[in-house]
This record gives structure tokens, C-alpha cells and sequence, in this order.
């Protein structure tokens, strides 16, 4: 029988609950803060991300606790939860399974499936989704490994693997499993009218067949009609 990755991520998670998660996101904000100590924990504690992985780590705490007092702290934890999608903009369920040393880099725009999988250390920046897609045995949501990077804007769909050490860049949408350490980034730019630069690697010579600056003329035509369904 076949293990999923996602499968080996779940008992990383179990081991990940002994390991302190919330200390391991401070520690992951202080330690990329700049300036004093005092200018340190003064930023962790203005943070908005900061905000977000304390109420999603109490959260998974109250889970875990035994009747009554989990039904006690379920209230509390849904409200604070509210302040944060309200203030903050950034949606990441507890029953999310998520590693120690979780960075949020900027708020507004974030959402995280309840049954997404993410790794130890890894960057969420603004506008970051990571949701469900797919029909049948191929639905489901992303699961991520160690060290994951996700640029800004960018999309994460359907029952797919992201290997440790991966970086998407700014709104790339990612709809297929990703081996360990790849790369990946949306086009950067087409131009659909006006005059587009001249290509910092031609001389000044003028000469008539060059290519604008970004993408081949040809390239752009044709993701141009795919973006208009032509």
C-alpha cells in the first residue's frame, strides 16, 4: 500500500504538538526582527500575524483539552478567531494542521482549508490561498512539506504535495504536486497595448525585428488568447 505524503506530514503534526508550536512561531518572528531586544518584542507584539498564530495555537490547545473545559474555552477561541478574520484578514482554522515556526509576513486576504497540511517554518505572505479543488478520488486540499515559501497573490488547489524546501512566487496559481526544493512563479508581465521598453540586452542600433522587454511577441498573443478563451 502506497503512503501519501501527506500521511508522513500527519505524524510530523503529532510530534510537532510536543515541540511548543507557539514558542517556535515567536521565535520565528523575533528572529527576524530587526533592532534592540526591546525593539524586537516590541514588533512580535504589534503584529498581525503574530495575533493570528496565537489565537489559532490557543485554539488547537483548547482542542485538546477534556470536557468541560474544552466547551468552555470553545467560545473564546471562536471570538478571538472572529477579531482576527475581522481586523486582520486572515482565515487559518484550528483544525488545520500546521508545524512550529508558522511566519506570516503580511495580513489581509489569507485563507487556509480546516483540513490543509503544513510543514515546520514556513512563510505565508498576503493574499495567500490554500483551498480545496478537484471532483471525486482527485478532490481534496494541498499539503505541505518543510520550509515552504509562498509569495504573495499566489493560489494553492486541490489534492496536491508541495515538497519541502518549495517557493512560489507572487500569484502563481499551483494546481500540480511540486518535488522538493522547486521553484515556481506566474509570468511577469504581458502588454496588451500601448509602447512596450526596448529590451535592456539590445544595442541602440534601432533595429526593427527586436522583442519588447517581458515575453516574445508570439508567446504573449497566444496567452493572451488562452486568458480570453478565444
Amino acid at each position: 500500500m502506497t503512503t501519501r505524503p501527506g500521511e508522513v506530514l500527519a505524524v510530523r503534526q503529532n510530534d510537532n504538538q510536543r515541540e511548543a508550536p507557539l514558542r517556535a512561531d515567536w521565535a520565528q518572528y523575533y528572529r527576524l526582527c530587526e533592532g534592540s531586544q526591546a525593539r524586537r518584542v516590541f514588533d512580535c507584539l504589534r503584529a498581525p500575524g503574530i495575533h493570528a498564530v496565537t489565537v489559532l495555537r490557543f485554539g488547537q490547545w483548547a482542542a485538546r483539552q477534556r470536557a468541560p473545559l474544552n466547551w468552555l474555552l470553545a467560545p473564546v477561541y471562536v471570538v478571538l478567531n472572529e477579531c482576527i478574520k475581522i481586523l486582520w484578514g486572515i482565515d487559518i482554522p484550528r483544525s488545520a494542521r500546521i508545524g512550529p515556526g508558522l511566519y506570516i509576513g503580511h495580513f489581509s486576504g489569507i485563507f487556509v482549508n480546516p483540513e490543509a497540511v503544513i510543514g515546520r517554518n514556513c512563510f505565508i505572505s498576503q493574499g495567500v490561498t490554500i483551498g480545496v479543488g478537484g471532483s471525486g478520488d482527485k478532490r481534496g486540499v494541498p499539503v505541505l512539506g518543510d520550509d515552504v515559501y509562498l509569495g504573495a497573490g499566489c493560489k494553492l488547489f486541490g489534492r496536491i504535495t508541495l515538497g519541502d524546501g518549495v517557493k512560489v512566487g507572487a500569484n502563481a496559481v499551483v494546481h500540480r504536486s511540486l518535488a522538493a526544493g522547486a521553484k515556481v512563479a506566474a509570468p511577469g508581465f504581458i502588454y496588451l497595448g500601448g509602447t512596450a521598453p526596448q529590451d535592456s540586452g539590445t544595442d541602440d542600433s534601432g533595429d526593427a525585428g527586436s522583442e519588447p522587454a517581458g515575453l516574445p511577441c508570439a508567446v504573449a498573443v497566444v496567452l493572451i488568447q488562452e486568458q480570453s478563451g478565444q
